[in-house]
């Protein structure tokens, strides 16, 4: 856990609490500790000195959790895979917005999601996740997480607390309920999970078992700045920092943000074992990123209602998926309501007539890119069944609404007129 006396870590000035806004620009960096640099140097270096070896003794120690003293006033680096400056300021940075106690940062976001599931279910024990989720995630829960001795339960995103609850009960008595796993808004259908039912069903679980499972939710959909799943339960948050958090489409990196240590730092000693993490310069581009993240995705977020509004008007397209349409009396509504700040900038819609008429709008595109991924600058469609999602079977996609005339876009901050005039060209040619 960073150390809050040190002045570069204060939240508050003369008792006035500090926005995350303000300390994405300079929480977690010393400048006098690097030449009086405003900005935090690129460290790129495989290996730091010892001041002593008492001093590499010890810092070997507390690595292995033996909770060793430092002598020598040492810092505590060794070793660019288990930390680095670059990535110690990153870290204490991404706890901001999420208001998580610690961060790690890791090679992507898949090596986030997988490290994270691999430190908290052990063999011999289950996980329940809700469904649908982006399609890697699924195919790791369902084909990999089986080959190591966890079996995996599953439950609509939609579901009741009491319908959660049912499917807990069925995967504690298959063994240990390791790890609650959800991802809200889901990848692609935008379905909102509620994370306050899933803490409650953690602590009934607790209560019969005497287990209490990790609940870790990728809040990758919507980021940050429309969404804390921490706030409502939630002990792990997962992103792929390659979308809005990086924003810009130009690195490859993940982050789980923890709600307490412990669980932290549990992920924390699978990462150094697997060597996930990430490198000093991806490092530093996410922190320069970090400064603009809620002015970029704010952008973006009224960008996305703007074109889901043209969308929804279109009689070429069947129907949107967009959080902000969610009406009165509808329980995904209370969740949106109850949870969230924002209805994000990525959403699907699904075309008339098709993957035919879906690859005939998505092959017309002029400003908007046809490609995956999502939260970058610029505006991006591609067809989910048969790119992010394809690896997920063909009964299970259907059954999660990701069909052959689904289309996902992720709207960036182009401006608005010019994405309107894109999609209106793209939809007259299908």
């Amino acid at each position: 856990m960073s150390d809050v006396s040190k002045s570069y870590r204060k939240r508050s000035i003369d008792g006035h609490e500090i926005s995350p806004d303000s300390l994405a620009i300079c929480y977690g960096f010393d400048p006098y500790m690097s030449e009086g640099a405003v900005k935090p140097p690129i460290f790129m270096t495989s290996t730091f000195l010892f001041k002593s070896a008492a001093d590499g003794e010890a810092l070997f120690k507390k690595l292995r959790g033996e909770g060793a003293e430092l002598v020598d006033n040492a810092n505590d680096l060794i070793y660019t895979r288990f930390n680095n400056p670059s990535m110690e300021v990153l870290e204490d940075r991404l706890t901001l917005y999420d208001e998580g106690v610690s961060a790690l940062a890791f090679s992507s976001g898949m090596a986030a999601i997988t490290t994270s599931l691999l430190a908290c279910a052990k063999p011999g024990s289950t996980i329940l996740h809700t469904t649908p989720l982006y399609g890697a995630t699924e195919v790791f829960i369902r084909n990999y997480m089986p080959s190591i001795g966890v079996k995996a339960f599953e439950v609509d995103a939609t579901a009741s607390e009491d319908e959660i609850y049912s499917e807990a009960k069925k995967a504690m008595a298959e063994g240990s309920l390791s790890v609650i796993y959800t991802e809200s808004p889901a990848n692609p259908t935008n379905a909102l999970v509620d994370i306050s039912a899933l803490s409650r069903v953690k602590e009934k679980c607790r209560e019969q078992s005497g287990v209490s499972p990790s609940i870790l939710c990728d809040n990758t959909m919507t980021g940050p700045i429309g969404h804390q799943p921490i706030r409502f339960g939630a002990d792990v948050v997962l992103y792929s920092l390659s979308k809005y958090i990086g924003g810009h489409s130009d690195l490859i990196a993940g982050a789980a943000i923890g709600a307490n240590k412990d669980v932290v730092d549990q992920i924390r000693k699978t990462r150094n074992f697997l060597g996930s993490t990430l490198d000093p310069h991806s490092c530093w581009l996410l922190t320069r990123s970090l400064e603009t993240v809620k002015l970029r995705m704010e952008k973006s977020f009224e960008n996305a209602r703007i074109c889901a509004e043209y969308l929804r008007s279109s009689e070429k397209i069947e129907s949107v998926l967009y959080p902000g349409f969610l009406e009165n009396g509808d329980p995904q509504k209370e969740i949106f309501d109850q949870q969230f700040t924002a209805a994000g900038s990525t959403f699907s819609f699904y075309v008339a007539g098709g993957k035919l008429a879906a690859f005939k709008l998505l092959d017309n595109l002029q400003l908007i890119k046809l490609a995956v991924s999502l939260g970058g600058t610029e505006s991006l469609m591609c067809h989910p069944s048969s790119t992010t999602h394809s690896g997920v079977a063909l009964e299970v996609r259907e059954r999660m609404g990701i069909t052959d005339g689904l289309v996902r876009f992720s709207v960036g901050i182009n401006h608005p007129d010019d994405l309107i005039a894109d999609l209106r060209q793209a939809i007259e040619k299908i």
